[in-house]
């Protein structure tokens, strides 16, 4: 198991895998290392914690990219830009591929929009 910086600024003081640091690290098992359910479950886990991390993070700068551009809000979706980060993502997850992705980033950017929208 490689263990991977995901969060290195800003952690969860109640977050079990961060670091004293406040940095966070989750376990990225290869599909190999993990041999019982148990173990699976929590590396699950691990990675949603991750996953959950990152969002937030994500969506806390897609609040600034709309304040900062002309066009705000779900009219100034650019989707070339879009399409790219798409094809960025599946270069890093080839399994998922495109295909599988854009249904992906699209709801991750719709949710960040409606949090940059209501405040939140």
């Amino acid at each position: 198991m490689n263990d991977q910086v995901i969060d290195p600024v800003g952690a969860d003081a109640d977050c079990p895998a961060c670091g004293p640091s406040g940095e966070m690290r989750v376990a990225l098992p290869s599909a190999d290392a993990v041999t019982t359910l148990a173990e699976a479950r929590e590396a699950i886990d691990g990675l949603d914690a991750a996953l959950a991390t990152l969002l937030e993070h994500r969506t806390a700068v897609a609040a600034v990219v709309q304040r900062l551009k002309p066009v705000g809000g779900f009219a100034g979706r650019d989707p070339e830009r879009e399409r790219r980060i798409v094809e960025a993502m599946a270069a890093r997850a080839p399994s998922l591929g495109p295909e599988r992705l854009a249904p992906i980033v699209n709801a991750i950017i719709e949710a960040g929009l409606d949090a940059a929208e209501s405040g939140r």
